[in-house]
């Protein structure tokens, strides 16, 4: 089974333990992340959304034109754009980057960031929602007739594009969520279905759930899984340990009055997250839970943290619950997409290596 590793398109070196130095859009740091990122072995990288950040879409095909090969996962909102329109969107896109695209459905677990851009559905609606505009951008992506639709929150009437993505039949389908009518919409509809890390125990009972829901819709495949990490990583146990705790310092000085703002987390991912943290600051391996806490359960934010060895060693645990893609992202975005890219994805490409190696029957006769 093949392993992927998926970093962050990030366009500023801001992060959650520093302010950004320059623009929200700085152009020579977007590029300069995403070459180091192809240099190093990561195969594709998340050009993520926030309601008041650079348009992902732009800045996605700003790299695509600039560096080859990379693989492009853009992250949408279905309450930004109608389907139609954000169907021409990613066909154009998968167009310019030669069919490098993925496209990352996000239903949105805050109701004040979704406010902020006119959107005030429950979250169940939101997900029904969800689910209805993926279905509609995925006839839209294959359907060379017009075609009607009437549906719970979208109706048209002769619609087809004149834009076509490159990849046959289309490109995947990414979704995210922790809750039973996430997992019920992606199971039926993802062809990657995204998760937080979470102790081994808990990602494998979110894998059944996954695949149990594909089932219930009829599929005969299931949706290939990843899991997201914040990688803490040094030459020595004791050094990573020494690196992890002052990351948490800055984590708890920075994020003191974000967390107030935003309060108690919505999203039943973020509520994992923290009741994960509540049974425990490390877990298995080398999960470790108090950068979790200390961003109020805020998205990706549980580390892996150990030399490389430690690191790579517990990343292939998860590979070995099947996940097939890695998500990884540090504090120091540069700097740490770097050391991970050289000296954390070589070994567990290794480890998948010396795994499928040991599942392949020996010649008759050896």
């Amino acid at each position: 089974m093949p392993v992927e590793f998926l970093g962050i398109g990030g366009t500023n070196d801001g992060s959650e333990t520093s302010p950004r130095s320059g623009p929200s859009f700085d152009k020579q740091y977007t590029l300069r992340l995403a070459r180091a990122h192809q240099e190093y072995g990561w195969d594709r990288v998340l050009f993520a959304y926030g309601s008041g950040s650079p348009d992902p879409a732009q800045a996605a095909a700003y790299v695509a034109t600039s560096v080859p090969d990379l693989g492009i996962l853009l992250a949408h909102r279905p309450n930004v754009s109608y389907p139609t329109y954000a169907l021409k969107t990613f066909a154009t896109l998968d167009q310019i980057s030669d069919g490098r695209l993925t496209v990352h459905f996000i239903t949105g677990g805050n109701d004040h960031e979704q406010g902020r851009e006119g959107d005030f559905l429950t979250k169940d609606d939101r997900y029904s929602r969800t689910r209805e505009y993926i279905q509609i951008v995925k006839k839209g992506w294959t359907s060379r007739e017009p075609f009607d639709h009437d549906g719970e929150h979208y109706s048209f009437k002769d619609f087809v594009s004149d834009v076509f993505p490159v990849q046959e039949p289309r490109p995947l389908v990414s979704f995210g969520g922790s809750s039973p009518v996430a997992y019920e919409a992606g199971g039926a509809e993802a062809d990657i279905y995204c998760l937080w890390g979470e102790p081994l125990a808990d990602t494998a009972q979110q894998i059944s759930s996954i695949k149990e829901e594909a089932r219930r819709a009829g599929r005969t495949d299931i949706p290939k899984i990843q899991v997201a990490f914040r990688p803490i990583i040094a030459p020595t146990e004791e050094l990573a340990w020494e690196k992890a705790h002052r990351i948490l310092g800055d984590l708890q000085r920075v994020g003191a009055n974000r967390r107030r703002l935003s309060g108690a987390p919505q999203n039943t991912g973020s509520q994992r997250l923290l009741e994960v943290a509540a049974r425990g600051e490390r877990h298995d391996r080398a999960l470790w839970t108090p950068t979790a806490a200390a961003t109020g359960g805020a998205g990706n934010s549980n580390a892996l943290v150990g030399t490389p060895e430690t690191v790579a060693e517990a990343l292939l645990d998860y590979y070995d619950l099947g996940v097939e893609i890695l998500s990884a992202r540090g504090y120091d975005i540069l700097d740490d997409a770097i050391d991970f890219g050289r000296h954390v994805i070589p070994l567990v490409r290794e480890g998948v290596a010396a795994r499928d190696r040991a599942k392949t029957p020996s010649p008759v006769g050896s």
